[in-house]
Order: C-alpha cells, then sequence, then structure tokens
C-alpha cells in the first residue's frame, strides 16, 4: 500500500521511528515507539502526513465543519491539514489555564459544528476520548478521529464505545513489519 510505506519511509528517515524498550503514555510497555514530535516538526514530513490526511478525508467522504487537535503533539497536525483543506480548526486543551480565558477550546466552534478530530499516535485513545468529551460538552458533533499511526491497542475499541469511527493513516503491526 502506497500510503503505508510513503508514510514508514518518512517516520523511519525522520528518526521518528525507535525500536528498543519504551513505556507509552497509557503505561504499556512496547518494543518500539513513534517520536511524531520529530514528524511533525520536519517540514516536508509534516506537508506529506497533511496531504495524506487530506486524501484519505476524500476518499472516506469526511466532511467536517472543523478540524480539532489535541494540545500539544496535534496541533501541528490540525494546522497542517487545516491548510490542504481549508477547513479552520480548533485547538482542544486537556484542562483549563488558570489565567487569561480559561478556555479549554481555542478558536471559532458553534454548536452543532461537526468535528474531525485529529490525533498523533492512538494507544487506547484516552486523550482522544477526553477532547471527544470537551468538544461535544460544547456542542460539537464528534464522529470521526484521525490518527497518523493506530498501535492496535484497544483504541479503536475504546472510541467505537462511544460512536467515534477511528481512521487511520497506518497501522502499528504495518509500521514495524520487517523493520525490527
Amino acid at each position: 500500500m502506497v500510503i503505508m510505506s510513503e508514510m514508514s519511509d518518512a517516520l523511519e528517515e525522520c528518526g521518528a521511528l525507535q525500536f528498543g524498550e519504551f513505556i507509552l503514555a497509557s503505561g504499556a510497555k512496547s518494543d518500539y515507539y513513534i517520536d511524531i514530535k520529530k514528524a511533525s516538526t520536519n517540514p516536508q514530513v509534516l506537508y506529506l502526513i497533511s496531504q495524506l490526511m487530506a486524501e484519505k478525508m476524500q476518499r472516506e467522504n469526511l466532511r467536517p465543519d472543523r478540524i480539532a487537535g489535541v494540545v500539544l503533539g496535534s496541533i501541528p497536525l490540525a494546522a497542517a491539514l487545516s491548510m490542504a483543506t481549508g477547513i479552520p480548526f480548533v485547538m482542544v486543551r486537556k484542562e483549563k489555564k488558570d489565567h487569561g480565558t480559561q478556555k479549554l477550546i481555542e478558536g471559532d466552534l458553534s454548536s452543532g459544528d461537526k468535528v474531525l478530530v485529529v490525533e498523533d499516535v492512538i494507544t487506547t485513545a484516552g486523550s482522544s476520548l477526553q477532547a471527544v468529551k470537551t468538544l461535544r460538552e460544547s456542542g460539537a458533533v464528534v464522529t470521526d478521529i484521525m490518527s497518523v499511526i493506530d498501535r492496535e491497542s484497544g483504541g479503536k475499541e475504546n472510541l467505537s464505545e462511544v460512536g467515534v469511527k477511528l481512521f487511520s493513516l497506518v497501522k502499528g503491526s504495518e509500521l514495524i513489519k520487517g523493520r525490527k
């Protein structure tokens, strides 16, 4: 598959795909790690991700009013996809700041807006579930999430339980196949 090999090669070339012993944000142990910040701060890789996500949106007929990124990791992805598609984006905080407007969502969002959440890596989808909850509490309609990588560790199933479908560019098993 072109997407998988293009994305896998780009992640490996920029140093984002690493092998060893790692503890993930979910607490799980893994023999590989995707340092997606290396990818999202590399302009060529970020551009590739945005183009592949835009193409996947077209193929899957995803037509959101807004794109949402979760602070901090997926903000570059949301901004790049916004630029690639012309769809405005919002930023979802994990917690309120104790100064300024104290908002959990930054950017323009109206009740009833259909929102596509973008994520870098989905493991159990803990931060994605929190973002979905925050967006829905603000009146947004969230039925889809798109990630660069699905580690295939329960995230898809956890999202399904709250009525959200996961689309990913690459599955973890595809990413590491033949590379360790």
